[in-house]
C-alpha cells in the first residue's frame, strides 16, 4: 500500500515559471549541478526556465514533482528537422537514490517517442556519473559508445558514454510516473 501512495505522491508535469525557487535550491543542493547550467541566483533560475519553456523552445521539459514541488527536471532538447531529441536530466540531492529519476526518464522517453513523434533520442554522461548511465539503461537507452576525454573539468579530461533509445526500441520493464499534461 505504501508504493501506491508513492506512485500517487510523485510525478511529472510541465516545467512552470513558479517553479524558479525549485530550481534555484535545487542548484544551490550540489556543486556537481553547476554542469546544468548557470544557476547561482533566483533571478538566474527564472531566466534558466524561462528559456526551456518559451514559446519557440525547442525545450521540452518536464517537472518532477513530490506533492506538486518540483525535485528533478526531465527534458528533450528537440531537433525537429530529424525528429531527433537530446534528453537529459538532474535531480535534487535530496531526491536522489530513490528510483525517481529513472521511472521519470522512462516515461518522459516512452511520451517523446510516441506522442510526441520523435524517432530517436540521445543523450550523454561522463563516465565518472555511474548514476547518469544506471538511469538512462533504465529508461530504455543503449549505450553507443564512449567520446574519450569530451569533457575538461577541474584540469581533468573526461570521458562520455552515449547513448541512443529509438522508437522501434521496446519500452522498458519499469513502472513509468504519472504525466500530466497540462
Amino acid at each position: 500500500m505504501e508504493e501506491n501512495c508513492e506512485v500517487l505522491a510523485v510525478g511529472l508535469r510541465r516545467l512552470r515559471s513558479s517553479d524558479a525557487p525549485q530550481v534555484y535550491q535545487a542548484f544551490a543542493s550540489n556543486a556537481d549541478m553547476a554542469r546544468q547550467g548557470d544557476v547561482s541566483t533566483l533571478a538566474q533560475a527564472q531566466a534558466y526556465i524561462d528559456a526551456l519553456i518559451a514559446t519557440q523552445s525547442p525545450h521540452e521539459p518536464w517537472a518532477v514533482v513530490e506533492e506538486d514541488t518540483l525535485v528533478g527536471l526531465v527534458c528533450v532538447s528537440v531537433d525537429e528537422e530529424n525528429l531527433n531529441g537530446w534528453f537529459w536530466y538532474w535531480m535534487t540531492e535530496d531526491a536522489r537514490a530513490r528510483g525517481w529519476m529513472s521511472r521519470a526518464a522512462a516515461t518522459v522517453a516512452n511520451w517523446a517517442l510516441t506522442t510526441r513523434g520523435l524517432e530517436r533520442l540521445e543523450l550523454g554522461h561522463r563516465v565518472n556519473n555511474p548514476a547518469s548511465g544506471a538511469v538512462a539503461r533504465r529508461a530504455g537507452f543503449i549505450k553507443e559508445g564512449t567520446e574519450r576525454q569530451k569533457f575538461l573539468i577541474g584540469g581533468q579530461r573526461i570521458d562520455v558514454d552515449t547513448y541512443g533509445r529509438l522508437a522501434s526500441d521496446p519500452q522498458p520493464p519499469i513502472n513509468g510516473l504519472v504525466l500530466l499534461e497540462d
